[in-house]
């Protein structure tokens, strides 16, 4: 899965860098994880809903980030950053992997990116959750089900329909692929950030043609407030899916994104809305400090699914029906966080999806940076 990055850590050379400079950094996490989606009859092999997934695993992740600088005689400022991390989710552990590089020029407040490009609609603020140590809910996110982004992933070799949800529909920061391999530019003034990024994926099947993806973010902040909003657009997505009716949809093209947050002392707020061909999504978060260690955030989100998605005529196609549905509706969270100092944190969450089968999730560990 993706791990998403923070608008601030966006614009991190926006700040003098040293010559020839080297950093390492990182984080690991790790705790229990229980997940009732995995509670496929999982013990029973004959049954056809069986996954071979238990309900309680052990969630982890360790991460080891390299960060490289250099600045001209001229005050023009080169950057390069590249990941190795190992994680295992839901029982399925794998090893080592570099992800791509993402190189950057930097001159006063204007960023240029090229390769693992981190993606204008990843970078609008308000898309995460506020201030959580995974950015969603626990340990690893849970699924991210606060983002008000919904579709269904695609298998665009096969037009299988894979997991419901957030989308993921746009360019991110890939931590263990390659990335996006694509170019954007930001620029900060004052309290307004732009941020345009396009990418050209030529990485499908043979025979699939890869995708254009060109998106836009614009945010002021002001204070502790914000404001912003993203669109994308995008030619030759080989992700759609078609109903009963003959009728495609594409869940990334058309995607809009709005957000206003803020804090006010101890207590923090968003609103942020989502919209694509598939669904219209909102999320309300609020967030509380308790004392000067601890925080909890609670988020609900309620999802629209386009009716003509949802009719009855689409039972008739495998797997469809069963896969829109489970977005349509509320889901909401929790997650609470207790500062041990030294970098660690204690964190537990529990989230809910808009599934009927009452699908839920409890998350409890430790994440430590370092």
């Amino acid at each position: 899965m993706k791990k998403v990055l923070f608008a601030t850590t966006a614009l991190i050379a926006l700040g003098s860098m040293a010559a020839a400079d080297v950093r390492l950094s990182g984080y690991g996490r790790f705790g229990l994880d229980f997940n009732q989606a995995n509670d496929n009859d999982y013990n029973d092999g004959n049954n056809p809903d069986y996954n071979g997934i238990s309900e309680t695993n052990i969630t982890s992740r360790l991460r080891l980030q390299v960060d490289m600088s250099t600045e001209t005689d001229g005050g023009v400022g080169f950057n390069a950053r590249f990941r190795a991390q190992a994680e295992s989710r839901d029982g399925n552990a794998g090893g080592a992997t570099f992800n791509g590089a993402r190189f950057g020029v930097t001159y006063g407040g204007l960023i240029v990116n090229v390769g693992n490009i981190i993606g204008a609609i990843e970078n609008a603020p308000g898309l995460y959750t506020t201030g959580t140590r995974s950015s969603g809910t626990g340990i690893d996110g849970m699924d991210f089900m606060s983002l008000p982004l919904k579709g269904i992933n695609v298998d665009p070799t096969s037009s299988n329909f894979l997991t419901p949800g957030t989308s993921f529909g746009w360019d991110a920061y890939s931590s263990t692929g390659s990335g996006a391999n694509g170019v954007e530019a930001l620029y900060t003034v004052g309290g307004f950030t732009g941020h345009i990024s396009f990418s050209q994926d030529n990485d499908y099947a043979p025979g699939v043609t890869g995708e254009d993806r060109l998106a836009v973010m614009l945010t002021y902040s002001f204070g502790d407030y914000y404001v912003t909003g993203a669109y994308q657009s995008v030619d030759d997505n080989p992700l759609t899916y078609t109903d009963a009716n003959g009728t495609v949809w594409d869940q990334e093209d058309g995607l809009y994104f709005l957000a206003v947050g803020g804090q006010w002392g101890n207590f923090g707020a968003k609103l942020a809305y989502g919209s694509n061909d598939v669904a219209d999504s909102v999320t309300l978060e609020g967030n509380m400090d308790i004392g000067a260690a601890s925080n909890i955030l609670v988020w609900v989100n309620n999802t629209e699914v386009e009716s003509a998605l949802l009719d009855p005529a689409n039972e008739s196609i495998v797997g469809f029906a069963d896969a829109i549905s489970e977005i349509d509706g509320t889901a909401f969270g929790i997650n609470y966080q207790y500062d041990l100092g030294g970098g660690a944190t204690f964190v537990a969450g529990y989230a809910q999806s808009a599934a009927d089968d009452n699908n839920s999730q409890f998350q409890a560990g430790v994440y430590f940076s370092f």
